[in-house]
């Protein structure tokens, strides 16, 4: 069974689906106009020092709330910026950037008022996701005690966005594409940010991991492991 295309011209688009192209015009022009050579540039190739993990909230563009440039971030989004390891879409991109681009430095980005968090926390039943959001309500079995000491709703889910921002981190370091980098002395630093889209600024975590000292044993992987009895 084929597949008919239909050609509608420009002025037929929804008004939302021309404005991209319109946009996209304008940005190429004004781009032209700093430097005529910018997209020759561009496609000879990137080297940029960060991969971004983040939300796929259309609030939070990586390089629009950074001030950078493309071929400065490499990006992957997801639901609540996790980090899964039965994930291949983002192992992949962990791999590319680790062992291909070389980038030095791995950002977890989290933002306050994260629905995937918000929902996580909840019981309601959404389809799908909620097998992707349990992952999200295992960071909250760990910090429970912490997270069930707030009164306030805003001020717990804010909290636990930090905190899944945290395990994340730590789950990149787990990861053996993280540990391969680390145990062949590649300059790796991992971190973790949260950024408030009610003001626009990012939060440092202060959350910066550079090697697997800060793992239990049974996650370092070029340790020697201890017998099980």
């Amino acid at each position: 069974m084929g597949i008919t295309m239909q050609k509608k011209s420009v002025n037929n688009m929804p008004e939302i689906f021309e404005k991209i192209f319109v946009n996209n015009k304008n940005w190429v022009q004004e781009k032209l106009n700093q430097d005529p050579n910018y997209f020759k540039k561009l496609s000879l190739g990137q080297s940029p020092p960060i991969l971004w993990i983040g939300c796929s909230d259309s609030r939070v563009p990586a390089n629009e709330i950074t001030g950078t440039q493309p071929g400065e971030i490499f990006v992957h989004r997801n639901i609540a910026n996790m980090v899964i390891h039965t994930d291949m879409s983002m192992l992949s991109v962990l791999d590319y950037a680790v062992n291909v681009l070389k980038v030095r430095h791995v950002i977890v980005c989290g933002h306050y008022g994260c629905g995937g968090v918000i929902t996580a926390m909840s019981n309601k039943q959404v389809g799908l996701i909620d097998n992707w959001l349990r992952h999200i309500k295992d960071v909250y079995r760990l910090h429970k005690e912490e997270v069930d000491a707030i009164d306030d709703f805003e001020e717990k889910t804010r909290r636990m966005v930090e905190l899944n921002v945290q395990e994340q981190v730590l789950d990149l370091a787990k990861t053996s594409i993280v540990q391969n980098a680390w145990s062949n002395n590649q300059a790796l630093y991992l971190h973790g940010l949260v950024y408030d889209v009610a003001n626009g600024y990012l939060k440092d975590l202060r959350l910066t991991v550079e090697n697997d000292d800060s793992l239990d044993s049974v996650y370092q992987l070029f340790h020697q492991s201890a017998s099980v009895k």
